[in-house]
Formats: C-alpha cells, structure tokens, sequence
C-alpha cells in the first residue's frame, strides 16, 4: 500500500467516528481531531530543524577543493548533494553556511551546472529568469560575466505574495550584494528587468545560458511552465545551456495541482517534455528520480510557514530548514532540469 493510500484510509478511520450510529455529530470525536493539529505541526517542524541543524553542525571542514566537474544531472534535491564537496564550494563561493535547505541547493545546482558547461567565464552572458534578491546576478558579476537579472511586475509580485517574503526585485533597489562585488562591478556587468515569464520578449537573444529558480510552476498551469522553458531556449545561441529548478510532486501515482497558483510537476510530466525536447534537437541531461534515503529526503516539512507563524513561534523555531515540504496535501521537493539547446532551431 503506497503512503497516501495509508494516510487516506487512516483519514477516514478518523472522519468515520466523527457521527455516532444513528448518523448524529459526535463532537467529542471532532474537537479530538483537530485540538491537536498545530502542536503536532509545531512538534514536527522543531525536531525536524533541530535535526538539520545538528547534522549541519557535524557535517566535516571543507577548503580549497575548487570547483569540481560532477556530471551533474536533471535531478531532485537530496541529503546526499547538501554533503557533496560541490555544494560546500558554491556555499563558500557565497559566502554562506552550508545547510539542508532546498534554495541552497538550488543555488549550488544552477552555479554548477553553469560551471560545469564551461560558461562561467568573464564576457560570457547569462540571462536569469525571477530573479528577486537571490544571489547569483552579483555573484557571476564578480566573476566578469555579463548578466540580465529579471523578474514579473510589481503588481504580479504583491499578487503572488512575493513582496512580502523578499523574493521580489521591487523589495530591493537591485539584486546587488554588496558582500559578493563591489557596487561599481555590479552596475558594469548586471542590467535589470521587469518581464512576463509567460511571453518574454523576442529582443532576448543570444544568450549563452540563462536559469530560473522556482518561478515557473507559477506560471498558471504545467503546460505554461514546459512554454516558458522551451521560449528560454529560445533566447539562447546554439549550444547554450537551460538550467531551471521547479517544485515536484514526488508521488508519480496520483493527482498533482494544475491550473492554480503553484503548480507540482510530476515524473510523468518531466520523462514526456524531455522526449519533446528531444525531438526539437535539443540534448537534455540524464534524468534521475532518486528521492534519496537520508534523514532529511524523509522530513516533510507542514505549514505554518514562517510569516504565518507568531513572533513567539518564529523566535524558537527559528529558520526553517527542509528538502521536502507539504503543498496543499501534496510532498514537493526542487527539481533541477539542463538542457543543452540543438545546433538550430527546429
């Protein structure tokens, strides 16, 4: 029996005692329910980032390994990468703590990837997609490559609520880090700008790569996402490198979300949009579904998230620290997809 069948028929154990034998409301099953849920929720979150936080803490000293050729594939974030020498290289190449945490991850993955396709070069041009404050424009600037940092609207932005968490370039004046580049390097090589992710402009182009960090699956649909992924190609010269991650429905065998806010792509989803690609001429990575074994691919992190949270719970919880999570029922992790764009366009 898969978890969610388990799950669901331990649900309707509990919802069947919720009415007494001659079908009245048996309230006192009901308040039993759900008296306990947010502390359950508050229990689950502490002992999970405790144990992050530990298993941080434990990991071994890593310095002056470089930058290392991996192999990197289309894959799931797992425990195993968070410990890789790679990710402690991008971690220390920020300037950053190594933690279980996805953006980490999906920081290190892209930085990867676009190493690992020999464009982290000076002159060379990258072209992010919803960019907000991450750190990666300022940082491929201190490395002289010439970038375009862009991101949706303002008004886009408040919609998604992405203003209020500072993942927005409106909450900034600028993508700028001052402990990554001096400001004069930042405004020699970083330009700004404010794009639909569901029709970017023809006037990108040429590009050697360009990324995205979990922006697409809010786009409005799975369909919407896999258009915007194929016009990013687009804005690429032959042989330019796609790198974007996207949340995963882990569970391959039952529904996701489509058409809503956020969107869960699935395994079906990504094996059928690599065979599109495929046959376009285009070279997608090796694609790898290993969900991982470790302590922390089995916690599944559950709302309230942090600015839902009181300041009481957010002081002694602390930042939160997870691979996976839980999206309106459903377990999501990063997903990283490379592609190599064909010799031509087809």
């Amino acid at each position: 029996m898969s978890w969610r069948k388990k799950v669901e028929a331990h649900i309707l154990k509990r919802l069947l005692a919720l009415v007494t034998k001659d079908s009245r409301p048996n309230l006192n099953a009901l308040n039993d329910v759900v008296k306990d849920i947010r502390i359950i929720e508050l229990n689950m979150k502490a002992f999970g980032y405790d144990l992050a936080r530990r298993m941080a803490t434990a990991l071994p000293p890593r310095s002056g390994t470089g930058a290392q050729f991996v192999g990197l594939a289309s894959k799931a974030a797992v425990q195993n990468d968070i410990e890789s020498d790679w990710t402690a290289h991008w971690a220390a190449e920020l300037k950053t703590s190594v933690i279980y945490h996805r953006k980490l991850w999906e920081l290190a993955y892209v930085l990867q990837a676009i190493f690992e396709h020999g464009l982290m070069e000076p002159g060379r041009r990258g072209l992010g997609f919803g960019c907000g404050a991450e750190p990666i424009p300022s940082y491929l600037a201190s490395r002289a490559v010439l970038v375009t940092a862009t991101d949706t609207s303002t008004e886009s932005a408040h919609a998604a609520g992405w203003i209020d968490s500072d993942q927005h370039l409106g909450s900034a004046s600028s993508p700028f880090l001052s402990h990554l580049v001096d400001r004069d390097t930042f405004d020699r090589f970083v330009v700004t700008d404010t794009i639909d992710m569901n029709a970017v402009p023809d006037t990108f182009r040429d590009y050697d790569f360009c990324w995205s960090i979990c922006a697409l699956e809010h786009l409005g649909s799975i369909e919407r996402g896999f258009r915007f992924i194929e016009r990013s190609l687009a804005t690429l010269r032959p042989g330019g490198l796609a790198v974007h991650t996207f949340e995963l429905n882990v569970e391959n065998d039952g529904p996701t979300l489509d058409n809503w806010i956020t969107v869960l792509f699935q395994r079906n989803h990504i094996e059928a949009f690599a065979a599109r690609m495929a046959a376009q001429g285009h070279v997608v990575s090796r694609l790898n579904f290993d969900y991982g074994t470790g302590a922390m691919d089995t916690f599944i992190d559950l709302p309230p998230w942090l600015h839902d949270m009181s300041a009481e719970d957010r002081t002694r919880l602390g930042a939160p620290l997870h691979l996976k999570l839980a999206i309106d029922g459903f377990i999501s992790t990063s997903f990283g997809l490379i592609i190599t764009k064909g010799a031509e366009d087809r």
